[in-house]
């Protein structure tokens, strides 16, 4: 399996997309072969804020094995909701700077390969042919690239500074597989209302999560949601002293989560009507596997 890079730099990069394309290998995708580190960080270029702390390489990787380590005697896929949080408290991104796939393709080939095989590696196929990592979790848009999807299920659905929604949709991978692609999402109070669900355990299965994403996505397309259910207005200056503070800031707490900008947090009202109103849709959503009333009454004629 791919072990840890060697030599790292001191500073985060971009990676072009055609740059990254030529490390794609099939030894790497199937966990054979490491990244040619020395190579790779010659076609790299600098982030525009290089020049600041949140641009060092050393507490992305030290997270990044600390994940590792952590859940090594258990299931890969239950670091997600532990690292989703802190990797977005770490990195103190802007949205426009995590819409650069040159960042994310340099966290996975060039910080982290290692993570990559060891998160996203299927599982070994009973004709004998090799696992493998789809080269999408290495290169590829940001609901299914291995650390973007990680960062932007913490961007949109915390709330606010408080990270705790994240962790819930991060333990339900259907979450980040499915509702992730959805624009409705970008809508704070909508997100809220769908972990609102899952933790009052109305949504239960990976099956029932796909169907309420559905369902939401349909309704939107006759119902605004952001009329019935209004967001707060967004205030840009909590997030840029949030980024501006990365150069004092402490490492991210490893057993407490974090705290994320101080924006004002999702109106309780707007999250609260559209609980009710999803709720409904679900009640009547077909769930793949599940009878519908029909198929479940037995004919007496």
């Amino acid at each position: 399996m791919t072990d840890k890079p060697n030599h790292l730099p001191e500073r985060l990069a971009l990676l072009a997309d055609l740059n990254a394309a030529q490390y794609l290998t099939e030894g790497l995708l199937t966990g054979k072969e490491d990244v040619p580190g020395i190579a790779l960080n010659k076609i790299t270029d600098p982030l525009p804020y290089a020049v600041e702390s949140r641009a060092e390489l050393e507490p992305v990787r030290d997270l990044v094995d600390d994940a590792m380590h952590g859940f090594r005697d258990g299931k890969p896929t239950a670091a997600d909701a532990w690292l989703a949080p802190r990797l977005h408290a770490t990195l103190r991104l802007s949205r426009r700077e995590a819409a650069d796939r040159g960042f994310w393709n340099y966290m996975a080939l060039g910080v982290a390969p290692d993570y990559v095989v060891w998160r996203h590696l299927s599982e070994p196929k009973k004709d004998g042919e090799l696992p493998k990592i789809a080269a999408t979790r290495f290169r590829g848009p940001s609901y299914t690239q291995a650390f973007a999807r990680l960062w932007w299920a913490a961007e949109l659905f915390r709330n606010g500074s408080d990270y705790a929604p994240v962790a819930t949709v991060c333990t339900h991978q259907d979450m980040l597989n499915t509702a992730l692609r959805l624009d409705v999402i970008d809508h704070r109070p909508t997100a809220q209302a769908m972990v609102r669900l899952i933790e009052r355990g109305t949504v239960r299965t990976g099956r029932e999560i796909n169907a309420l994403a559905a369902a939401i996505n349909a309704s939107a397309a006759t119902l605004m949601y952001d009329v019935v259910a209004p967001d707060a207005e967004r205030d840009g200056r909590p997030l840029r002293a949030w980024i501006e503070a990365a150069e004092s800031a402490p490492a991210v707490p490893r057993r407490a989560l974090p705290e994320g900008p101080d924006e004002e947090r999702v109106p309780e009202r707007s999250v609260c009507a559209l609980v009710d109103h999803f709720a409904e849709l679900f009640a009547d959503a077909p769930v793949r596997g599940k009878p519908t009333p029909d198929e479940g009454t037995v004919d007496q004629t």
